[in-house]
Order: C-alpha cells, then structure tokens, then sequence
C-alpha cells in the first residue's frame, strides 16, 4: 500500500516528476528534439492557474524539477497532471512520467536553498551543461541576475531573500552557492528524502509536521520496538 502524498499547509515542496525512458533516452541524446519551451510555457500557465507559487524549476531530458510553495494540498497534483496530458497530446503518446511524481517537504531556514541548489544544478549532473548558469530551462539564470525572462512566473523564496540586502548582493551570493555545488551529504540527504518521500528538515521539523502533515512525515525506525522492562516488585510476600 502506497503512502498518501505528503503536504503541509504553506510549506515549500521539492518535485521531481520523471519522464518515461524512452523521452528521456531521445532527449538526452538529441536535445534540441526536446520541446523544453512548450514545457516552460504550460509549467508557466498551470503554476498562475492552480495558485503554485514557483520559487525554482529546471527541465532536463530526465526530469521536471520544482521548488514550490502550493496553494493545498492537490494544486501540484493538478498543475503535474495537466503539464502531463498536453505533453502527452504534443506528442501524440500515452503516459510521458514515471508513475506519480515524487515530492518533499521543506524546512524553512535549512533546507530551501540547498533544495533549490540541487534542482538548478540537475542539468550539469545530466550532462547537459557544463555549469548551470548555461542552461536555458531552469531558474538559475534569473537568481543569477543573468536574465528576467521568467520573473512573471517565478516567485523567491524568503530564504532566498536572506542571501542578501540588496537584490545584486542577493544574486552574486547565490551564484557563489551555485557554483560551489552541494557536498556529497546534502545531495544524499535531498535525494533520499525525495525518493521516500519524507520531510526534509530537522527531528523538530518532523515532529512540528504531526498534527498538520497529510501523513507522517518521517519513516520509522527500523527494527521490533523495544520491549518495556518489568521492574520486580519490591512488595514483600507475606
């Protein structure tokens, strides 16, 4: 039985929607078959339409990437959805993801930055660029001060806010962040939260989630549970 999708009322959302193989195999080796631009135009459509505010993205020939806040608890489901269905009509085939997308929920102050890090980076770690700023189809550019061309439809996160005072501080730290990369731990950590699809963030981060989380937020620890220790009784026998 498969977990329920996980979600937290205003919580940002880390996505990866995979595509299915055969797209991805054409598209990596011919990118230009790649109809990234329609991706962008109906991701830009269905984010206005269903209330996702968008804080990052990136497209590669494996994966639709989001850093995102939703609007509840299905609006990402819907805006997946109908990305999915015109790729599908565009391409004249069935089902172009993987399965269901996967997704995390983030800690605010800790993990959002890292996350949008990881998913503007994708195309680099695919082979596709050689840093990230040269990708067309993600956000990085923008949080780079290199282009405006998706502003209207890209919304900063607040901890992106915190990279700086100024908006050209803001964006020169980040390109720092960006070009440094993630350490292999971060990486490892993001993708083993997204794979299970767990909450991203601290033991505390994960018990705040208990009584707001769409379901628990964390797995379980492995193993029988402890068994209680009976203390004999120091009563005496009469």
């Amino acid at each position: 039985m498969r977990l329920a999708r996980l979600y937290a009322p205003g919580l940002p959302q880390l996505v990866q929607a995979s595509f299915v193989p055969n797209l991805a195999q054409t598209w990596q080796q011919s990118l230009e078959k790649a109809p990234f631009g329609l991706l962008v135009d109906w991701l830009r459509q269905f984010a206005l339409a269903e209330g996702v505010r968008l804080h990052g993205w990136s497209i590669t020939p494996q994966a639709l990437l989001l850093l995102a806040t939703p609007a509840d608890r299905a609006s990402i489901s819907r805006l997946v959805q109908n990305i999915g269905r015109h790729l599908s009509a565009h391409l004249k085939c069935g089902g172009v993801f993987v399965g269901r997308y996967r997704n995390t929920v983030l800690e605010s102050g800790q993990w959002v930055l890292p996350a949008l890090v990881w998913l503007e980076t994708a195309p680099v770690v695919a082979g596709c660029a050689p840093i990230a700023l040269t990708w067309r189809w993600s956000s990085a550019a923008q949080h780079c001060g290199e282009s405006d061309a998706h502003r209207a439809f890209v919304q900063d996160h607040h901890d992106f806010w915190s990279c700086g005072n100024t908006p050209f501080d803001r964006q020169a730290n980040y390109r720092a962040m960006l070009l440094k990369g993630l350490n292999s731990a971060q990486s490892q950590q993001i993708e083993f939260a997204i794979k299970g699809q767990w909450a991203l963030g601290s033991a505390v981060f994960a018990k705040s989630l208990e009584n707001v989380a769409s379901r628990r937020a964390s797995p379980r620890q492995r193993g029988r549970p402890s068994k209680a220790v009976v203390k004999p009784s120091s009563k005496k026998v009469e």
